[in-house]
């Protein structure tokens, strides 16, 4: 109906008008007789296909297609590789999986994975919380490993969680975590 009445507003001659509703009513409905317009019923066809209508086959592309059904399994798989040859087309590339987890079933790539983790040497020292009453004391430990002033280290401390050293060894970083501990906060290692 959208379409007749996109039609009638662009003033379409009746008989091209006709041809399109017959065309409209061979696509969409079989028991629908020709310029019968107050009918809804609509039937779609079986199969979508993007690409339009397509003309059949010809004779020779079945004869062919019959001939490549009828070889046995080892020469159906040179087909592939072959046709790319011949035609130039380059070799499909493989995909790598490096990078995915498939879970404990892939036991190399989870090794790989565990030994990448293992090894990790510049860490992050993050501070988490501090007591109340330990935040000077706190501050002065902040101060003792950065070049920050008393109030930029005040500052630092007040926004927790906040990551106070990046980029440091292990050592390092187990003990700037003593010190804090010591003074009072609570002090992680990322």
């Amino acid at each position: 109906m959208k379409l007749i009445n996109t039609l009638k507003s662009l003033h379409v001659s009746a008989a091209s008008s006709k041809r399109i509703i017959g065309l409209q009513h061979c696509f969409f409905s079989t028991d629908v007789a020709a310029g019968d317009s107050k009918s809804k019923s609509y039937k779609y066809p079986a199969v979508y296909d993007p690409y339009g209508p397509r003309s059949p086959p010809s004779d020779k592309i079945l004869q062919l297609a019959d001939r490549i059904a009828a070889l046995p399994m080892e020469e159906l798989k040179q087909i592939g590789p072959t046709l790319l040859d011949r035609l130039k087309q380059p070799k499909p590339q493989p995909i790598s999986s490096a990078g995915f987890n498939f879970g404990p079933e892939m036991g190399a790539s989870s090794a790989k994975a565990e030994e990448k983790k293992a090894e990790k040497t510049a860490f992050d020292v993050k501070l988490e919380k501090f007591d109340a009453a330990a935040k000077i004391k706190v501050i002065k430990e902040v101060r003792t490993f950065t070049s920050l002033g008393l109030k930029e280290a005040k500052d630092l401390v007040e926004k927790v969680p906040v990551l106070l050293k990046q980029g440091v060894t292990k050592e390092e970083a187990n003990d700037i975590i003593g010190k804090i501990k010591a003074a009072g906060g609570v002090a992680v290692m990322e």
